[in-house]
């Protein structure tokens, strides 16, 4: 290095404070059997070795691709048309880095601005920044962007928001000085809307609702955002993308921002990431957003030309007047939303949205005629409901494991009270046969 950032001097201070002499004696309490470990590597394998010994370790996970899957809670399997890989593994986005400059990096630029295009398009709204980290990520921004607007310390949050959304949440507004309060739901799992007017005093920045929420309950919004603009404090939507397809959309719910996880739009499951947050916003809120923006310029010759605009991150700026300290997206996975938008189309959206419907609803109708389970989420849903099993929920799900099914998720796990329900999720993938068979499979899983 021909830098260092320690002078001598401090070197020093620091070794007085422990009280070493020098850096090497602190070395050797080290011990000896840690000092020069032998290193057991086996010998080495050929390449056709290697891709056996990988292949049989690969066919070890119980995937979606050899079982058929009724596990949502905020991962989804959807159908990805095979354009979109393709687009997406050419070397111009696959291997691009951020276009800081932007004569290098117009390809890149314009794919974003066409993400955000359509995210404006599917939300309503009329401003989408290039993406964020995650949903949870997208989440929390959108909580400190409000905050920061409205100048006050509370965020309202529905208890049936995401659990993993509310952690990220949380970690986020830690040693700020400002946090989230719960509003509770009711005995269904939609909003108590008596508990948010009791909870929303003048200190509260932002109402956060989730719909479809955790439970799968669309919920009613009707006068959500007039509730919140009269105190003074912005709307934020948590949703999954793929249901504005047929449910309302943000904007006509009056919302200030719509946020969310964007894995729904073309993104594999792939262990659970890289994933895609989204956010869109009003347009009096446009300078205070997070993230990367890309804009639509001309260049000094009057052509047509993509750059990254108001961009009050640290990276520009100091970073305590920056509106977010993230300085990086999801571009990859913006731009396969991109692809899958841009496939499917509004009415590929709408069909995709209406299969997803029809495949929950069958199933929900089915497994409410079996005797012994009983259906929680009664309300309107999208492609998520509960369900309450008469036996714990980790017994039936090995019992499906070993019919090549992988049950739904446990909800007891992370809302107690909610003893052996099974949150279930079916999308477009499902087939008649799929579904006949897993409502089979649960009946044989307590008849035996």
């Amino acid at each position: 290095m021909s830098y260092f950032p320690l002078t001598a001097e401090d070197r020093q201070a620091m070794l007085d404070v422990i009280g070493v002499e020098h850096f090497g004696l602190i070395l050797q309490s080290i011990p000896a059997s840690l000092r020069n470990p032998s290193i057991r590597i086996p010998e080495s394998l050929s390449e056709y070795e290697i891709r056996t010994l990988f292949s049989q370790i690969a066919a070890e996970n119980a995937h979606v691709g050899k079982m058929v899957s009724f596990l949502g809670a905020g991962a989804y399997e959807h159908y990805i048309p095979s354009v979109v890989n393709t687009i997406i593994s050419r070397s111009e986005f696959y291997t691009a880095y951020t276009p800081y400059q932007p004569e290098a990096s117009q390809g890149t630029l314009q794919a974003l601005f066409e993400y955000q295009s359509m995210m404006c398009e599917l939300t309503g709204m009329p401003v989408s920044n290039g993406s964020h980290y995650d949903g949870a990520t997208a989440l929390a921004e959108a909580a400190l962007l409000s905050l920061n607007k409205t100048r006050r310390t509370k965020v309202l949050v529905t208890r049936s928001l995401h659990p993993e959304l509310r952690k990220v949440l949380d970690t986020y507004l830690a040693k700020t000085g400002m946090e989230s309060v719960e509003i509770p739901f009711l005995k269904d799992s939609s909003l108590d809307q008596n508990a948010l007017r009791e909870k929303l005093t003048v200190d509260v920045g932002a109402i956060i609702i989730q719909s479809p929420n955790f439970f799968g309950s669309v919920e009613d919004l009707s006068g959500i955002a007039e509730l919140a603009h009269q105190n003074g404090s912005l709307f934020i939507m948590v949703s999954n993308p793929l249901s504005f397809g047929f449910y309302k959309t943000p904007v006509e719910w009056g919302a200030d921002i719509a946020c969310g996880e964007g894995q729904p739009l073309g993104i594999p499951l792939s262990f659970g990431g890289p994933w895609l947050g989204f956010l869109t916003t009003t347009r009096e809120l446009m300078r205070q957003i997070p993230g990367r923006l890309v804009g639509l310029t001309k260049d000094s010759e009057g052509n047509r030309a993509f750059c990254l605009t108001l961009q009050a991150r640290e990276q520009h700026i100091r970073r305590e007047r920056a509106n977010s300290n993230i300085c990086t997206n999801q571009a990859l996975c913006a731009i396969a939303a991109a692809v899958y938008l841009t496939c499917m189309g509004k009415q590929g959206i709408r069909q995709v949205a209406e299969l997803n419907m029809e495949n929950a609803y069958y199933l929900r109708d089915e497994i409410a005629k079996l005797t012994n389970f009983q259906v929680v989420t009664q309300a309107s849903i999208f492609n998520e409901f509960a369900i309450r099993c008469p036996r714990p929920v980790s017994e039936i799900n090995q019992f499906l494991l070993k019919k090549g099914i992988l049950g739904g998720f446990d909800i007891a796990s992370v809302f107690p009270e909610f003893q052996n329900a099974m949150l279930l999720c079916a999308t477009e993938t499902k087939s008649k046969e799929d579904l006949d068979r897993f409502v089979a499979a649960l009946k044989e899983s307590v008849d035996q």
